[in-house]
C-alpha cells in the first residue's frame, strides 16, 4: 500500500527537563517520561488529528520505542482507534561513545516488553523492527544513513502486511531523527530545520511518484509546525545545537556498566521481510 501522506511528530516535553529526580518507568536509563506539559501537548496533537477530515487523518502509527514517544503516540492511537507499531529505526539518536571504553547506549526492549505500559502496542502485525541503530552511537551522517535505509525497506515490508493501512503514516520520533526523516523524504539532506516538542511535519507524495522508493519522493505541506498547540512548539532543537564541525559531534561517555552488554542486533534486519 502506497504511503500517500506522511506525518512526522516529535515527542512532547520531557520530565527530566524540569525535574532532576525523575524515575524511569521501565527501568531503562535515559528514558524519561513526559512532563504534565508534554502530556498536554500529546493530547493537543491527538485533538488536531481528530479535527481533520477523516480522509486526512493518520491510518497507521509508528513510534520510537522510548517511553516519551509512546506516551506521545498514545492519545492519538486512542482518538483514532489505531494500534501503535514500534520501530527502533526511528528511535533516539546518540552521538558516538568514547572509543575504547566498551560502553554502550541504552536500548528499549521489544514490543512484547512494552505492551504492559501501553496496551495500544501491536505485538503481532509489527513484532520486530526493520532497522536497529548501533548502541555505540552514530555520527550525523550515520543517523541519516540509518533513516534512509529504513525508509528504503519500508514499502516492501508494508506490502507484505496488508492488515496495516499505510496510506497516511504517522512517525512519532525524536528531534534529530525527525529532522533526518523529513530531510530524506524530501531529498534534501542539508535542509535547515529545528523541531520543537510535539511539532508536526506533513509530507505528501509528489505527483507521478510511485512511492516504492520514498527517498525524495515527497513534498512538504508543513514543516516542524506547532500551530496545533496553544503555546506553540517549545524547546526547538536542530543539529546546529550540537555540531562541532560538519557531521562531527561531541562524544558521549556511554552508559556505566553497559560494557558487559551486547550491541546486537544492528542495522537492517532483512530476515524480517521474509517473515512478514
Amino acid at each position: 500500500m502506497v504511503m500517500e501522506k506522511i506525518y512526522v511528530a516529535r515527542h512532547g516535553f520531557r520530565l527530566n527537563w524540569i525535574n532532576s529526580t525523575w524515575k524511569s518507568v521501565t527501568g531503562l536509563p535515559r528514558d524519561p517520561p513526559l512532563a504534565a506539559f508534554g502530556e498536554a501537548q500529546a493530547q493537543e496533537l491527538a485533538d488536531y488529528f481528530l479535527s481533520l477530515p477523516e480522509d486526512q487523518r493518520p491510518t497507521a502509527i509508528f513510534s520510537s520505542p522510548f517511553y516519551r514517544c509512546l506516551q506521545t503516540s498514545q492519545p492519538t492511537a486512542k482518538a483514532l482507534g489505531l494500534p501503535i507499531h514500534i520501530e527502533h529505526a526511528i528511535g533516539e539518536w546518540y552521538s558516538p561513545v568514547v572509543p575504547n571504553t566498551g560502553l554502550l547506549h541504552p536500548r528499549p526492549g521489544p514490543p512484547s516488553s512494552l505492551v504492559q505500559y501501553f496496551p495500544e502496542i501491536d505485538t503481532t502485525a509489527w513484532p520486530s523492527s526493520l532497522w536497529y541503530p548501533s548502541r555505540k552511537g552514530e555520527t550525523i551522517e550515520e543517523l541519516h544513513d540509518r533513516v534512509a535505509g529504513f525508509l528504503a525497506l519500508l514499502p516492501k515490508a508494508l506490502a507484505r502486511r496488508p492488515d496495516i493501512d499505510a496510506r497516511r503514516v504517522l512517525f512519532v520520533s525524536h528531534a534529530a531523527t525527525a529532522i533526518a526523516l523529513v530531510r530524506q523524504l524530501l531529498g534534501d539532506k542539508e535542509l535547515p530545520l529545528k523541531y520543537g516538542c510535539c511539532a508536526l511535519s506533513e509530507l505528501e507524495l509528489k505527483e507521478g511518484a510511485s512511492g516504492e522508493q520514498p527517498l525524495g519522493a515527497y513534498a512538504a505541506v508543513k514543516l516542524a509546525d506547532g500551530g496545533h498547540m496553544k503555546e506553540g512548539a517549545a524547546r526547538e532543537w536542530g543539529f546546529s545545537d550540537v555540531e562541532v564541525e560538519k557531521g562531527r559531534v561531541v562524544e558521549d561517555p556511554g552508559e556505566p556498566g553497559s560494557d558487559v552488554e551486547e550491541d546486537f542486533p544492528v542495522g537492517p534486519q532483512m530476515h524480517i521481510l521474509s517473515n512478514l
